[in-house]
């Protein structure tokens, strides 16, 4: 990217430092994209602003998810070798969601584990920004709705509540989305087991759908992934001279 691409850039996280100064925790700019992060309790009014200043004008929400960070920075590849094919594989079977319900994760490793991202977009000056907040309780997550500052939050909260679930005050309707009404648990965090607790079937005896202990064992998919390595390189290129 070069410096002419770059200035939007720059000059917008510098106008949210001067408009936000007591406001936010921090601005950042990566990826050709400015991220800033609030309190929860700094959330709404920021979001306001970010909509109805002139100089900013982010008038479209995008998109908005909840993350869970439980087990960020944990890994279960393989990078200490390589096969000879420059393949890596996710072979320790301890990740996010691949345990059996009572060796769950625990969530005190994680400080500020529940967080929602929105993606904002400003038609008038062309810019994008991302803006993020921690919920303050990890055990009950809550954080102020956005229904009314943009109206296509509405959905987008339900889902991070439902998969999440993460409480948006003010929220009119919130419900699931996705799941069942009688699903227990929020099936996007990371201790939530990929396999579920219990699976549902037709009972034909009863006339109904009956719910029962999960029957299959936890398992671990083994993506292949291609890794670059300059030995598979030299490898190629003295293969090539042998041939010629």
């Amino acid at each position: 990217m070069t410096d002419s691409d770059n200035a939007p850039i720059a000059a917008l996280a510098a106008r949210l430092r001067e408009k936000f100064a007591d406001d936010l925790l921090s601005v950042t700019e990566a990826f050709a994209e400015v991220t800033v992060e609030v309190e929860s309790n700094r959330y709404l009014s920021v979001a306001q602003k970010l909509r109805d200043d002139p100089d900013l004008h982010f008038e479209c929400l995008i998109d908005l998810a909840g993350v869970d960070y439980l087990g960020y920075g944990q890994d279960e590849w393989d990078t200490d070798e390589v096969s000879s094919g420059g393949f890596s594989r996710g072979v320790e079977g301890e990740g996010p969601g691949r345990f059996r319900w009572e060796d769950r994760p625990e969530a005190e490793s994680q400080p500020r584990r529940f967080a929602v991202v929105v993606h904002l977009l400003s038609i008038e000056h062309n810019l994008r920004l991302r803006l993020r907040t921690y919920a303050a309780d990890d055990q009950l997550p809550v954080v102020p709705s956005l229904k009314d500052v943009w109206g296509a939050a509405d959905w987008f909260e339900r889902e991070a509540f439902d998969l999440f679930g993460i409480v948006f005050e003010g929220h009119p309707d919130l419900r699931r989305i996705l799941t069942d009404y009688g699903f227990v648990g929020h099936p996007f965090r990371k201790d939530f087991p990929l396999i579920g607790n219990v699976e549902v079937s037709y009972d034909p005896e009863r006339g109904r759908v009956v719910y029962q202990p999960v029957s299959i064992e936890p398992r671990v998919g083994v993506p292949r992934v291609v890794r670059d390595d300059s030995r598979y390189l030299q490898a190629a290129n003295e293969g090539e001279g042998t041939a010629s």
